[in-house]
């Protein structure tokens, strides 16, 4: 397993994330407004309510021009999430997929919004001059494995172009002859080259890439039922690919 310096600042602005996007998820089930009044932050920053319902609501990705996309699991949705003024409020949502099969991912490139589900990956082209009757989408690749047990999937472009997108253990513990699973996969943005990045990653929920040297950062989350200390949540540096990562 690579063993990696951690870097304090980088841990926390992914807990804020995680936490921001928490958030947002647990109003938009609960339908009600947070006492957001309690919730403790570092010295600089400040958190508010953006929008309100989004039900089921989980990834998120933000376009060039604003929008906010949302995926979902169960209630297999996708929704566009606009703030016209630009007062950080949302003035509208809109339901721009549904009846997918729990599309978690979402992702934004070249003007098309990427959506992982559990065993593809869609495109939906000029998506934001057809957000009140969205395109049909071009589905790019359904080489994943369709069992739903880690397999929602988070995504994110990387600085070489291409879609990464993770492939979790189908169970709690154990091993399958299937490659693919326990891994993070990439493939180009048209769907081609799929490859296995990275293996041993259990379910990795975020990921992200450091600005200068350009190598992922990714969370793994270890398996359950042995207590909340054991075994520890990682957050993994893969520089290169071929790495393995332990699980299990």
């Amino acid at each position: 397993m690579k063993k990696s310096k951690v870097y304090p600042d980088r841990i926390n602005i992914l807990l804020m994330s995680l936490l921001i996007s928490n958030v947002l998820c647990t109003c938009a089930c609960a339908k009600q407004t947070l006492p957001i009044d309690q919730i403790k932050l570092p010295p600089g920053f400040e958190i508010s309510i953006y929008a309100n319902p989004v039900q089921g609501a989980r990834s998120m990705t933000l376009s060039p021009q604003g929008i906010l996309y949302v995926g979902t699991r169960s209630e297999g949705k996708v929704y566009a999430i606009l703030d016209r003024d630009k007062d950080n409020k949302a003035d509208e949502i809109l339901t721009i997929a549904q009846g997918l099969n729990s599309p978690n991912g979402v992702a934004f490139r070249d003007k098309a919004l990427y959506v992982a589900e559990i065993d593809r990956v869609l495109r939906y082209d000029r998506i934001e001059t057809q957000l009140k009757s969205p395109p049909e989408p071009v589905t790019l690749n359904v080489s994943f494995p369709n069992e739903t047990h880690h397999g929602w999937k988070f995504i994110r472009f990387g600085p070489d172009g291409m879609l990464y997108i993770p492939v979790g253990a189908p169970c709690n513990v154990c091993e399958r002859k299937d490659e693919r699973f326990a891994t993070i996969m990439r493939m180009q943005a048209d769907g081609s080259g799929l490859e296995i990045f990275a293996r041993g990653v259990r379910n990795t929920v975020g990921f992200d890439w450091h600005p200068e040297s350009k190598t992922l950062w990714f969370t793994d989350n270890g398996r359950d039922w042995l207590g909340d200390d054991l075994p520890p949540d990682e957050l993994n540096h893969a520089p290169k690919i071929g790495l393995h990562f332990g699980f299990p």
